[in-house]
């Protein structure tokens, strides 16, 4: 089959209609499993717009932000182990929500998710100018990583210090929720994603240049290392823009490029940027479902379940690459 005189693949073509009716599916049942309708339209129309719509369009924007940021991490440090977790951003913003909690720092409730999103673009930040100072995509990896350990220090020092409630008032963030999402939340977002979707075009052809390799990139008249900060500064702002409301939602940026390279392996960056974006929103949307109703009442933090899908799929990653 051909789409505006271009051969479209039949299997891609199968996944694609696939990966839609699962999103349909998943949208239709987290607005309407368990709202009684018409018997209780009010509370129904409460329930599904003042509660769930909010909650769903942040599950697809947030979990398409994190995939995508996944990607293009990836493909700037050629290194299919590269996650958002290792740039100090979810870090970041969970320590500053710590450090407003248990501190008691005078922050309207409705300004906590600002500080969040401040703290975790101040953490990429750190990560970034420290990279900066290494070489080649490896030594960015290790920089990063240590980077998020030290915030990950600094964390769980101010953790020690914090009281039972200031715990349990801090726990489903720490770990990544979308629980007490509202519009407010979708409205500091929205404005975010959208001025990073132009900047995400126009990284796509430098991250062509940089798969070709440093030197070769260098040879074609492309600045590697301002061309990868550049591309890792657009990624982390991406995740802090999650991170701020959500907190920090796990292995979404994992899963998401790598089940896109599973789905199109012979395709480069610009064709699997939307794939990541809507695997992650798919992913992250499929998560939050489980949250709420696999063990309901109670409400399962949405981390808890991304990490542990997120796990299993490293596993079968690392499995596959012994035995080939």
């Amino acid at each position: 089959m051909t789409a505006l005189g271009v051969a479209v693949p039949r299997p891609v073509l199968r996944w694609s209609a696939a990966l839609t009716l699962v999103a349909a599916l998943a949208v239709v049942v987290g607005l309407t499993l368990g709202v009684s309708l018409p018997a209780e339209a009010d509370v129904a129309r409460v329930v599904l717009w003042e509660l769930r719509m909010p909650r769903l369009l942040l599950a697809l924007l947030g979990g398409a932000a994190v995939g995508a940021a996944g990607l293009l991490m990836q493909a700037a440090l050629r290194n299919p182990l590269a996650v958002p977790e290792l740039m100090g951003v979810s870090t970041g913003g969970a320590l500053a929500a710590a450090v407003t909690v248990v501190w008691a720092l005078p922050v309207p409730v409705a300004l906590q998710p600002v500080v969040a999103l401040v703290g975790a673009v101040c953490g990429g930040a750190v990560c970034l100018a420290a990279a900066g100072t290494g070489r080649g995509p490896g030594a960015v990896l290790l920089i990063g990583a240590a980077v998020s350990t030290a915030l990950q220090a600094v964390l769980l020092a101010v953790l020690a210090a914090a009281d039972r409630l200031q715990y349990d008032t801090l726990f489903r963030y720490l770990v990544g929720s979308l629980t007490g999402i509202t519009w407010d939340h979708a409205r500091l977002t929205l404005p975010w994603l959208l001025a990073c979707v132009p900047l995400a075009v126009l990284a796509l052809p430098a991250l062509g240049v940089l798969r070709l390799g440093d030197k070769a990139a260098a040879a074609v008249g492309l600045h590697v290392g301002r061309a990868r900060i550049a591309v890792l500064g657009l990624a982390a702002v991406l995740v802090a823009v999650v991170v701020g409301p959500c907190g920090p939602i796990a292995w979404i940026g994992f899963v998401a490029p790598h089940a896109a390279r599973r789905l199109r392996p012979a395709a480069d960056a610009r064709l699997l940027l939307p794939w990541a974006a809507a695997i992650g929103a798919l992913f992250t949307t499929v998560a939050d479902l489980a949250a709420r109703h696999v063990f309901a009442p109670a409400e399962t933090p949405l981390g808890a379940w991304t990490a542990a899908v997120g796990i299993v799929a490293g596993l079968l990653m690392l499995a596959r690459r012994s035995t080939s």
